[in-house]
Protein backbone atom coordinates (compact mmCIF):
# COMPACT_ATOMS: atom_id res chain seq x y z
CA UNK A 1 0.00 0.00 0.00
CA UNK A 2 1.68 3.82 -0.82
CA UNK A 3 1.88 6.11 1.25
CA UNK A 4 -0.03 9.47 1.01
CA UNK A 5 3.01 11.20 -0.01
CA UNK A 6 3.83 8.67 -2.85
CA UNK A 7 -0.01 8.47 -3.89
CA UNK A 8 -0.93 10.97 -6.95
CA UNK A 9 -1.85 14.23 -6.63
CA UNK A 10 -4.07 17.10 -8.83
CA UNK A 11 -1.99 18.43 -11.00
CA UNK A 12 -3.15 21.87 -9.14
CA UNK A 13 -1.44 21.33 -6.24
CA UNK A 14 2.34 21.80 -8.70
CA UNK A 15 0.82 24.51 -10.08
CA UNK A 16 0.77 26.19 -6.85
CA UNK A 17 3.74 24.37 -5.56
CA UNK A 18 5.88 26.27 -8.06
CA UNK A 19 3.92 29.86 -8.09
CA UNK A 20 4.56 29.82 -4.04
CA UNK A 21 7.91 28.78 -4.69
CA UNK A 22 8.29 31.94 -6.94
CA UNK A 23 6.61 34.09 -4.84
CA UNK A 24 9.57 32.98 -2.06
CA UNK A 25 11.99 33.58 -3.77
CA UNK A 26 11.13 37.03 -4.09
CA UNK A 27 10.21 37.74 -0.45
CA UNK A 28 12.98 35.98 1.37
CA UNK A 29 15.93 36.79 -1.22
CA UNK A 30 14.74 40.72 -0.79
CA UNK A 31 14.66 40.59 2.61
CA UNK A 32 17.62 38.64 2.92
CA UNK A 33 19.42 41.59 1.71
CA UNK A 34 17.12 44.90 3.20
CA UNK A 35 19.11 45.43 6.30
CA UNK A 36 22.25 45.00 4.75
CA UNK A 37 21.22 48.17 2.29
CA UNK A 38 19.96 49.67 4.85
CA UNK A 39 23.01 50.28 6.59
CA UNK A 40 25.52 49.76 3.77
CA UNK A 41 27.32 53.08 3.44
CA UNK A 42 29.94 52.46 1.08
CA UNK A 43 28.00 50.97 -2.11
CA UNK A 44 25.08 53.12 -2.41
CA UNK A 45 22.70 51.79 0.37
CA UNK A 46 20.44 53.53 2.57
CA UNK A 47 23.80 54.50 5.40
CA UNK A 48 21.23 54.29 8.66
CA UNK A 49 22.06 53.16 11.85
CA UNK A 50 21.67 49.68 13.17
CA UNK A 51 18.78 50.71 15.36
CA UNK A 52 16.52 52.57 12.65
CA UNK A 53 17.17 50.15 10.07
CA UNK A 54 16.51 47.38 11.97
CA UNK A 55 13.42 49.30 13.13
CA UNK A 56 12.26 49.53 9.38
CA UNK A 57 13.41 46.13 8.49
CA UNK A 58 10.61 45.33 11.84
CA UNK A 59 7.95 47.23 10.56
CA UNK A 60 7.94 46.35 6.58
CA UNK A 61 8.11 42.03 7.93
CA UNK A 62 5.67 42.83 10.48
CA UNK A 63 3.33 44.46 7.98
CA UNK A 64 3.60 41.37 5.67
CA UNK A 65 1.78 39.52 8.18
CA UNK A 66 -0.59 42.00 9.53
CA UNK A 67 -1.98 42.86 5.84
CA UNK A 68 -2.81 38.77 5.60
CA UNK A 69 -5.74 39.83 7.46
CA UNK A 70 -7.68 42.20 5.06
CA UNK A 71 -5.90 40.26 2.58
CA UNK A 72 -7.95 37.30 3.56
CA UNK A 73 -11.10 39.76 3.77
CA UNK A 74 -11.20 41.26 0.67
CA UNK A 75 -10.98 37.39 -1.03
CA UNK A 76 -13.19 36.22 1.13
CA UNK A 77 -15.67 38.46 0.37
CA UNK A 78 -14.60 40.15 -2.64
CA UNK A 79 -12.20 38.72 -5.46
CA UNK A 80 -12.36 35.39 -4.47
CA UNK A 81 -8.75 33.70 -3.54
CA UNK A 82 -7.31 33.44 -7.59
CA UNK A 83 -7.68 37.09 -8.25
CA UNK A 84 -6.39 38.51 -4.97
CA UNK A 85 -3.04 35.81 -5.84
CA UNK A 86 -2.98 37.18 -9.17
CA UNK A 87 -3.30 40.58 -8.25
CA UNK A 88 -1.36 40.32 -5.09
CA UNK A 89 1.45 39.24 -7.51
CA UNK A 90 1.36 41.68 -9.96
CA UNK A 91 1.65 44.21 -6.70
CA UNK A 92 4.65 42.30 -5.48
CA UNK A 93 6.37 42.09 -8.47
CA UNK A 94 5.55 46.15 -9.22
CA UNK A 95 7.05 46.74 -5.64
CA UNK A 96 10.36 45.10 -6.32
CA UNK A 97 10.90 46.91 -9.42
CA UNK A 98 10.55 49.86 -7.94
CA UNK A 99 12.70 49.08 -5.34
CA UNK A 100 15.30 47.94 -8.41
CA UNK A 101 15.16 51.81 -9.51
CA UNK A 102 18.43 53.92 -7.50
CA UNK A 103 16.45 56.93 -6.92
CA UNK A 104 15.71 58.31 -3.05
CA UNK A 105 14.33 57.23 0.32
CA UNK A 106 10.37 58.43 -0.87
CA UNK A 107 10.98 55.93 -4.38
CA UNK A 108 12.37 52.69 -1.65
CA UNK A 109 10.03 53.09 0.95
CA UNK A 110 7.13 53.26 -1.55
CA UNK A 111 8.54 50.14 -3.50
CA UNK A 112 8.74 47.93 -0.03
CA UNK A 113 5.18 49.33 0.91
CA UNK A 114 3.75 48.26 -2.19
CA UNK A 115 5.89 44.23 -1.88
CA UNK A 116 3.52 44.01 1.78
CA UNK A 117 0.64 45.16 0.49
CA UNK A 118 0.60 42.49 -2.31
CA UNK A 119 1.96 40.10 -0.19
CA UNK A 120 -0.80 40.67 2.56
CA UNK A 121 -3.20 39.96 -0.83
CA UNK A 122 -1.44 36.56 -1.87
CA UNK A 123 0.18 34.93 1.00
CA UNK A 124 -2.85 33.66 2.87
CA UNK A 125 -5.14 32.98 -0.14
CA UNK A 126 -2.90 30.55 -1.84
CA UNK A 127 -2.71 28.00 1.01
CA UNK A 128 -6.04 28.03 1.34
CA UNK A 129 -7.02 26.66 -2.22
CA UNK A 130 -4.62 24.18 -1.78
CA UNK A 131 -6.77 22.94 0.82
CA UNK A 132 -9.67 23.42 -1.98
CA UNK A 133 -8.11 20.65 -3.60
CA UNK A 134 -8.76 17.96 -1.06
CA UNK A 135 -12.47 18.28 0.23
CA UNK A 136 -11.90 14.99 1.93
CA UNK A 137 -9.35 15.92 4.15
CA UNK A 138 -6.88 13.12 5.87
CA UNK A 139 -3.78 11.92 5.61
CA UNK A 140 -3.35 12.85 1.81
CA UNK A 141 -4.42 16.34 2.55
CA UNK A 142 -2.00 16.50 5.29
CA UNK A 143 0.74 15.03 2.38
CA UNK A 144 -0.38 17.95 0.53
CA UNK A 145 0.54 20.78 2.40
CA UNK A 146 4.11 19.00 3.10
CA UNK A 147 4.77 18.99 -0.84
CA UNK A 148 4.22 23.08 -0.15
CA UNK A 149 5.79 23.64 2.58
CA UNK A 150 8.98 22.39 0.65
CA UNK A 151 8.40 24.12 -2.24
CA UNK A 152 8.18 27.61 0.25
CA UNK A 153 11.78 26.52 1.41
CA UNK A 154 13.29 25.73 -1.78
CA UNK A 155 12.00 29.29 -3.24
CA UNK A 156 13.48 30.53 0.24
CA UNK A 157 16.74 28.96 -0.73
CA UNK A 158 16.97 30.18 -4.25
CA UNK A 159 16.21 33.53 -3.79
CA UNK A 160 18.60 33.95 -0.75
CA UNK A 161 21.47 32.30 -2.38
CA UNK A 162 20.94 34.30 -6.07
CA UNK A 163 19.31 37.93 -4.84
CA UNK A 164 21.74 37.60 -1.68
CA UNK A 165 24.77 37.40 -3.88
CA UNK A 166 23.49 40.07 -6.69
CA UNK A 167 22.80 42.33 -4.06
CA UNK A 168 26.26 41.88 -2.10
CA UNK A 169 28.65 41.57 -4.87
CA UNK A 170 27.13 43.22 -7.83
CA UNK A 171 24.37 45.94 -6.96
CA UNK A 172 21.47 46.14 -4.52
CA UNK A 173 19.18 47.45 -6.93
CA UNK A 174 20.30 44.53 -9.33
CA UNK A 175 19.12 41.95 -6.40
CA UNK A 176 16.09 43.57 -5.72
CA UNK A 177 15.34 43.17 -9.46
CA UNK A 178 16.45 39.52 -9.50
CA UNK A 179 13.32 39.54 -6.52
CA UNK A 180 10.75 40.93 -9.26
CA UNK A 181 11.88 38.46 -11.46
CA UNK A 182 11.46 35.73 -9.50
CA UNK A 183 7.74 36.78 -8.93
CA UNK A 184 6.95 36.97 -12.65
CA UNK A 185 7.81 33.53 -13.00
CA UNK A 186 5.16 32.89 -10.50
CA UNK A 187 2.82 34.91 -12.03
CA UNK A 188 3.59 33.22 -15.35
CA UNK A 189 3.38 29.77 -13.66
CA UNK A 190 0.07 30.59 -11.91
CA UNK A 191 -1.99 32.07 -15.18
CA UNK A 192 -1.11 29.09 -17.02
CA UNK A 193 -1.63 26.42 -14.94
CA UNK A 194 -4.74 27.65 -12.84
CA UNK A 195 -6.95 28.01 -16.35
CA UNK A 196 -5.98 24.46 -16.90
CA UNK A 197 -6.01 22.75 -13.18
CA UNK A 198 -7.46 25.17 -10.57
CA UNK A 199 -10.94 24.91 -12.37
CA UNK A 200 -14.15 25.99 -9.49
CA UNK A 201 -11.37 26.31 -6.98
CA UNK A 202 -11.06 29.99 -5.21
CA UNK A 203 -13.59 31.59 -7.43
CA UNK A 204 -15.58 34.78 -6.14
CA UNK A 205 -17.85 33.47 -3.31
CA UNK A 206 -21.66 33.69 -3.61
CA UNK A 207 -22.86 37.06 -2.00
CA UNK A 208 -24.00 36.22 1.17
CA UNK A 209 -28.15 36.62 2.51
CA UNK A 210 -28.49 38.96 4.94
CA UNK A 211 -31.06 38.78 7.74
CA UNK A 212 -32.22 40.98 10.49
CA UNK A 213 -30.03 38.54 12.72
CA UNK A 214 -26.80 39.60 10.34
CA UNK A 215 -26.97 42.73 9.76
CA UNK A 216 -27.74 43.78 13.73
CA UNK A 217 -24.58 41.70 14.34
CA UNK A 218 -22.48 43.52 11.84
CA UNK A 219 -23.91 46.74 13.21
CA UNK A 220 -22.62 46.19 16.59
CA UNK A 221 -19.40 44.63 15.37
CA UNK A 222 -19.10 47.92 13.32
CA UNK A 223 -19.14 49.64 16.45
CA UNK A 224 -17.04 47.41 18.11
CA UNK A 225 -14.37 48.49 15.83
CA UNK A 226 -14.99 51.82 15.57
CA UNK A 227 -14.46 52.60 19.45
CA UNK A 228 -11.49 50.10 19.72
CA UNK A 229 -9.68 52.63 16.99
CA UNK A 230 -11.04 55.36 18.95
CA UNK A 231 -9.15 54.11 21.79
CA UNK A 232 -6.04 53.19 20.22
CA UNK A 233 -5.95 56.63 18.45
CA UNK A 234 -6.18 58.38 21.75
CA UNK A 235 -3.67 55.78 23.65
CA UNK A 236 -0.84 56.36 21.61
CA UNK A 237 -1.96 60.28 21.51
CA UNK A 238 -1.09 59.92 25.24
CA UNK A 239 1.99 58.00 24.81
CA UNK A 240 3.07 60.50 22.14
CA UNK A 241 2.51 63.82 24.58
CA UNK A 242 3.57 62.59 27.14
CA UNK A 243 7.25 61.18 25.63
CA UNK A 244 7.03 57.86 26.11
CA UNK A 245 7.46 56.99 22.61
CA UNK A 246 8.35 59.08 19.76
CA UNK A 247 6.63 58.43 16.67
CA UNK A 248 8.55 60.94 14.40
CA UNK A 249 11.56 58.60 14.39
CA UNK A 250 11.60 54.93 12.93
CA UNK A 251 12.16 53.34 16.18
CA UNK A 252 9.28 55.05 17.67
CA UNK A 253 6.72 53.86 14.73
CA UNK A 254 8.30 50.07 15.44
CA UNK A 255 7.26 50.82 18.97
CA UNK A 256 3.63 52.45 18.59
CA UNK A 257 2.89 49.38 15.99
CA UNK A 258 3.60 47.28 19.10
CA UNK A 259 1.67 49.06 20.98
CA UNK A 260 -1.30 48.67 18.24
CA UNK A 261 -0.56 45.09 17.85
CA UNK A 262 -0.28 43.96 21.54
CA UNK A 263 -3.71 46.52 22.55
CA UNK A 264 -6.04 45.01 19.54
CA UNK A 265 -4.79 41.01 20.41
CA UNK A 266 -5.42 41.79 24.05
CA UNK A 267 -9.02 43.24 23.38
CA UNK A 268 -9.72 40.43 21.11
CA UNK A 269 -9.22 37.69 23.17
CA UNK A 270 -11.00 39.50 26.48
CA UNK A 271 -13.94 40.33 24.06
CA UNK A 272 -14.64 36.56 23.10
CA UNK A 273 -14.19 35.39 26.70
CA UNK A 274 -16.65 37.59 28.53
CA UNK A 275 -19.22 38.16 25.62
CA UNK A 276 -18.28 35.24 22.75
CA UNK A 277 -20.77 33.48 23.96
CA UNK A 278 -18.76 30.51 24.53
CA UNK A 279 -18.88 27.57 27.28
CA UNK A 280 -17.09 26.86 29.68
CA UNK A 281 -14.76 24.30 28.15
CA UNK A 282 -14.63 26.92 24.66
CA UNK A 283 -13.07 29.55 27.52
CA UNK A 284 -10.81 27.54 28.79
CA UNK A 285 -9.21 26.39 25.37
CA UNK A 286 -9.02 30.03 24.44
CA UNK A 287 -7.42 30.53 27.46
CA UNK A 288 -4.65 28.05 25.90
CA UNK A 289 -4.60 29.86 22.49
CA UNK A 290 -4.17 32.54 24.63
CA UNK A 291 -0.93 30.60 25.91
CA UNK A 292 0.33 29.94 22.85
CA UNK A 293 0.05 33.54 20.87
CA UNK A 294 2.23 34.57 23.46
CA UNK A 295 4.33 31.82 23.08
CA UNK A 296 4.56 31.81 19.25
CA UNK A 297 5.39 35.99 19.42
CA UNK A 298 7.78 35.06 21.54
CA UNK A 299 9.50 32.41 19.53
CA UNK A 300 9.12 34.73 16.19
CA UNK A 301 11.12 37.53 17.91
CA UNK A 302 13.97 35.03 18.51
CA UNK A 303 13.74 32.99 15.29
CA UNK A 304 13.61 36.08 12.71
CA UNK A 305 16.80 37.68 14.14
CA UNK A 306 18.22 35.53 11.52
CA UNK A 307 17.23 39.01 9.22
CA UNK A 308 18.18 41.42 12.19
CA UNK A 309 20.84 40.89 14.51
CA UNK A 310 22.26 37.20 13.72
CA UNK A 311 22.61 38.97 10.31
CA UNK A 312 24.90 41.93 11.27
CA UNK A 313 26.53 39.33 13.50
CA UNK A 314 26.97 37.34 10.19
CA UNK A 315 28.24 40.59 8.21
CA UNK A 316 30.82 42.44 10.74
CA UNK A 317 31.82 39.10 13.18
CA UNK A 318 31.72 35.97 11.72
CA UNK A 319 34.73 34.59 9.98
CA UNK A 320 33.50 33.94 5.81
CA UNK A 321 36.71 33.98 3.57
CA UNK A 322 36.83 30.41 1.54
CA UNK A 323 40.40 30.58 0.07
CA UNK A 324 40.57 34.36 -1.64
CA UNK A 325 36.32 34.28 -1.72
CA UNK A 326 34.41 35.96 0.92
CA UNK A 327 30.85 34.18 1.52
CA UNK A 328 27.98 36.28 0.90
CA UNK A 329 26.45 37.12 4.89
CA UNK A 330 23.24 36.69 3.80
CA UNK A 331 24.16 32.99 2.51
CA UNK A 332 24.21 32.42 6.76
CA UNK A 333 20.20 32.99 6.27
CA UNK A 334 19.79 30.21 3.72
CA UNK A 335 20.97 27.13 6.75
CA UNK A 336 17.09 27.43 7.66
CA UNK A 337 15.24 26.76 4.88
CA UNK A 338 18.20 23.77 4.33
CA UNK A 339 17.73 22.30 7.67
CA UNK A 340 13.94 22.73 7.76
CA UNK A 341 13.86 20.67 4.20
CA UNK A 342 16.57 18.02 5.64
CA UNK A 343 14.97 17.70 9.22
CA UNK A 344 11.38 18.24 8.59
CA UNK A 345 10.49 14.44 7.15
CA UNK A 346 12.48 13.26 10.46
CA UNK A 347 10.65 15.20 12.38
CA UNK A 348 6.93 14.14 11.32
CA UNK A 349 8.18 10.71 11.05
CA UNK A 350 9.36 11.04 14.65
CA UNK A 351 5.54 12.38 16.08
CA UNK A 352 4.48 9.01 13.67
CA UNK A 353 6.54 6.90 15.51
CA UNK A 354 5.66 8.40 19.06
CA UNK A 355 1.76 8.30 18.47
CA UNK A 356 1.42 4.85 17.51
CA UNK A 357 3.40 4.04 20.77
CA UNK A 358 0.78 6.39 22.32
CA UNK A 359 3.89 8.74 23.71
CA UNK A 360 3.69 11.91 21.39
CA UNK A 361 4.20 15.05 23.41
CA UNK A 362 1.26 17.11 24.22
CA UNK A 363 1.35 20.56 22.31
CA UNK A 364 2.10 22.69 25.36
CA UNK A 365 5.23 19.93 25.13
CA UNK A 366 6.58 20.70 21.60
CA UNK A 367 5.96 24.51 22.00
CA UNK A 368 8.09 24.19 25.37
CA UNK A 369 10.70 22.53 23.59
CA UNK A 370 10.26 24.38 20.65
CA UNK A 371 11.16 27.83 22.75
CA UNK A 372 13.91 26.16 25.02
CA UNK A 373 15.78 25.01 21.58
CA UNK A 374 15.71 28.81 20.61
CA UNK A 375 17.11 29.59 24.02
CA UNK A 376 19.82 27.46 23.96
CA UNK A 377 20.71 28.53 20.27
CA UNK A 378 21.34 31.92 21.82
CA UNK A 379 23.47 30.82 24.43
CA UNK A 380 25.62 29.88 21.66
CA UNK A 381 25.39 33.04 20.45
CA UNK A 382 27.36 34.46 24.10
CA UNK A 383 30.08 32.65 23.31
CA UNK A 384 30.72 33.67 19.45
CA UNK A 385 29.65 37.12 20.90
CA UNK A 386 32.37 36.74 23.53
CA UNK A 387 35.11 36.03 20.54
CA UNK A 388 33.69 38.92 18.54
CA UNK A 389 34.05 41.68 21.49
CA UNK A 390 37.91 40.75 21.50
CA UNK A 391 38.01 41.91 17.91
CA UNK A 392 38.40 38.29 16.60
CA UNK A 393 35.71 36.88 13.92
CA UNK A 394 33.63 34.14 15.27
CA UNK A 395 33.83 30.78 13.42
CA UNK A 396 30.88 30.38 10.77
CA UNK A 397 30.01 27.08 13.37
CA UNK A 398 28.65 28.87 15.78
CA UNK A 399 26.00 30.53 13.13
CA UNK A 400 25.45 27.07 11.54
CA UNK A 401 24.63 25.75 15.30
CA UNK A 402 22.38 28.05 16.03
CA UNK A 403 20.53 27.95 12.56
CA UNK A 404 20.30 24.16 13.27
CA UNK A 405 18.89 24.40 16.87
CA UNK A 406 16.45 27.45 15.37
CA UNK A 407 14.78 25.18 12.72
CA UNK A 408 14.69 22.07 15.00
CA UNK A 409 12.61 24.40 17.22
CA UNK A 410 10.65 25.96 14.32
CA UNK A 411 9.78 22.34 13.55
CA UNK A 412 7.87 21.79 16.79
CA UNK A 413 6.09 24.60 17.17
CA UNK A 414 5.37 25.94 13.93
CA UNK A 415 3.10 23.36 12.33
CA UNK A 416 1.88 22.18 15.50
CA UNK A 417 0.83 26.02 16.23
CA UNK A 418 -1.41 25.85 12.98
CA UNK A 419 -3.10 22.59 13.74
CA UNK A 420 -4.08 23.47 17.66
CA UNK A 421 -5.58 26.87 16.43
CA UNK A 422 -7.65 24.92 13.80
CA UNK A 423 -8.49 22.55 16.73
CA UNK A 424 -9.11 24.38 19.87
CA UNK A 425 -10.92 27.58 18.40
CA UNK A 426 -14.43 27.48 18.36
CA UNK A 427 -16.05 27.02 15.42
CA UNK A 428 -17.71 30.00 14.87
CA UNK A 429 -14.34 32.22 15.38
CA UNK A 430 -11.56 29.92 13.49
CA UNK A 431 -10.91 32.31 10.87
CA UNK A 432 -10.82 35.10 13.03
CA UNK A 433 -8.19 33.66 15.26
CA UNK A 434 -5.92 31.63 12.38
CA UNK A 435 -5.73 35.52 11.76
CA UNK A 436 -4.56 36.47 15.36
CA UNK A 437 -1.82 33.77 14.81
CA UNK A 438 -0.81 35.72 11.87
CA UNK A 439 -0.92 38.86 14.10
CA UNK A 440 1.40 37.23 16.66
CA UNK A 441 3.95 36.48 14.08
CA UNK A 442 3.81 40.22 13.17
CA UNK A 443 4.50 40.80 16.51
CA UNK A 444 7.04 38.64 16.71
CA UNK A 445 9.13 40.08 13.68
CA UNK A 446 8.35 43.54 15.19
CA UNK A 447 10.34 42.87 18.67
CA UNK A 448 12.88 40.88 16.16
CA UNK A 449 13.25 44.31 14.74
CA UNK A 450 13.20 46.27 17.78
CA UNK A 451 15.85 44.49 19.32
CA UNK A 452 18.35 44.48 16.55
CA UNK A 453 18.26 47.87 17.21
CA UNK A 454 20.72 47.40 20.10
CA UNK A 455 23.75 45.77 17.54
CA UNK A 456 25.37 49.53 16.98
CA UNK A 457 28.59 49.43 15.54
CA UNK A 458 29.71 51.52 18.89
CA UNK A 459 27.74 49.18 20.98
CA UNK A 460 29.50 46.30 20.64
CA UNK A 461 30.37 45.52 23.82
CA UNK A 462 26.52 44.76 24.85
CA UNK A 463 26.73 42.25 22.34
CA UNK A 464 26.92 39.27 24.48
CA UNK A 465 24.45 40.51 26.93
CA UNK A 466 21.79 41.29 24.63
CA UNK A 467 21.92 37.61 23.24
CA UNK A 468 22.15 36.42 26.88
CA UNK A 469 18.67 38.16 27.37
CA UNK A 470 17.26 36.23 24.55
CA UNK A 471 18.73 33.11 25.84
CA UNK A 472 16.83 33.72 29.45
CA UNK A 473 13.46 35.40 28.50
CA UNK A 474 13.17 32.54 26.15
CA UNK A 475 14.30 29.20 27.67
CA UNK A 476 12.49 30.96 30.70
CA UNK A 477 9.37 30.75 28.85
CA UNK A 478 9.75 27.27 27.57
CA UNK A 479 10.27 25.65 30.74
CA UNK A 480 7.33 27.47 32.48
CA UNK A 481 5.45 25.92 29.68
CA UNK A 482 6.86 22.32 30.72
CA UNK A 483 6.25 23.06 34.30
CA UNK A 484 2.54 23.47 33.67
CA UNK A 485 2.02 21.42 30.70
CA UNK A 486 -0.15 19.30 32.47
CA UNK A 487 -3.13 21.69 33.36
CA UNK A 488 -2.70 23.53 30.57
CA UNK A 489 -3.52 20.33 28.83
CA UNK A 490 -6.23 19.71 31.15
CA UNK A 491 -7.59 23.24 29.75
CA UNK A 492 -7.22 21.52 26.19
CA UNK A 493 -10.53 19.67 27.04
CA UNK A 494 -9.72 16.56 25.31
CA UNK A 495 -8.25 17.90 22.45
CA UNK A 496 -4.68 16.28 21.45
Amino acid sequence: MSSPISQKHPKGLYVLFFAEMWERFSYYGMRAILLLFLLDKMRGGMSMGAAEGAAIYGIYTASVYLLTLPGGWLADNILGQKKAIWYGGIVIMIGHIILAIPAGSGIFFLGLTTVAVGTGLLKPNISSIVGELYPEGGARRDAAFSIFYMGINLGSFLGIAIVGYLGEKVSWHLGFGAAAIGMLLGLIVFRIGSARHLQGLGDVPPASISTPESVAQSSSNKKLGYGLVALLVLFLIVLQTTGTIDMTTAQGLAKGAGVIIVTISASYFLFILVAGGLTRVEQYRVLVLIILFLAIALFWAGYEQAGTSLQIFAERHTQRMIGGWEVPSSWFQNFQPTFVLLFAPVLASLWIYLSSRNLNPSIPVKFAAGLILLGLSFFVMVGASNIAVTGQLASPFFLTFTYFLHTIGELCVSPVGLSSYTKLAPKRYVSQLMGIWFVGASLGNLIAGIFAGGFDEENIMQMPALFNQVAIITTGFGLLLLVFWKPIKGWMGGIK
